[in-house]
């Protein structure tokens, strides 16, 4: 059955990576429901989250796919029950309506919105929390003359993640690089050699 899946994808900083990566989701008419692309903890690096709507199986795959991308480090993939996640929103609306209605005032405070520009003509609201809350507070403004409304991309923390930088140091312990393998070979060599 299709579900909901976060993928999260550990990066180099390089042109050109986001346009392969949705290329990848492409080929395999596969919708990207929501893209954010961040930096991360660890300097140097950038996060992906990436929302689908898809099969475990055709996940897997994925991740192993975009792997494959010489700057990639790492890519996850994870159901909501295993991630912390909020959208953040936008809703600008006349201002007139807000100073008038009581009940638009009491809606916003329910939803913890919050004034971020106001001016004569309208006031811009901002909220965070999931799709769902986000679109009933579009519902419940539409009647008192929403203008306009923008959500962002999802952000994603995964609930057992100790931060990847973490896992650079543990990538290091299980496969060390071509440097360090050439230097415990010439180490080795040495010490035959000395013998």
């Amino acid at each position: 059955m299709k579900q909901e899946f976060t993928i999260t994808v550990y990066t180099e900083n390089q042109v050109g990576l986001l346009n392969r990566i949705a290329i990848i989701f492409s080929r395999r008419k596969i919708n990207i429901e929501s893209l954010n692309v961040s930096p991360s903890e660890a300097e140097g690096i950038h996060r992906f989250t990436i929302i689908i709507n898809e099969y475990e199986e055709v996940v897997r795959k994925l991740c192993r796919q975009i792997e494959k991308q010489v700057e990639v480090l790492k890519a996850y993939f994870n159901t909501n029950d295993e991630i912390v996640w909020q959208e953040l929103a936008l809703y600008k609306v006349p201002t007139d309506i807000i100073a008038e209605k009581v009940k638009v005032e009491r809606l916003l405070r329910e939803y913890g919105a919050r004034a971020v520009a106001i001016r004569k003509d309208y006031t811009v609201f901002e909220t965070t929390g999931h799709r769902e809350e986000i679109e009933k507070l579009i519902k419940a403004l539409e009647p008192y003359g929403l203008i306009e409304f923008v959500r962002s991309a999802r952000v994603a923390i995964i609930k057992t993640s100790s931060g990847f930088h973490e896992k650079l140091k543990e990538f290091d312990e299980e496969q060390p690089g071509e440097d360090l393998m050439e230097n415990e070979f010439l180490n080795q060599q040495d010490k035959v050699f000395s013998m």
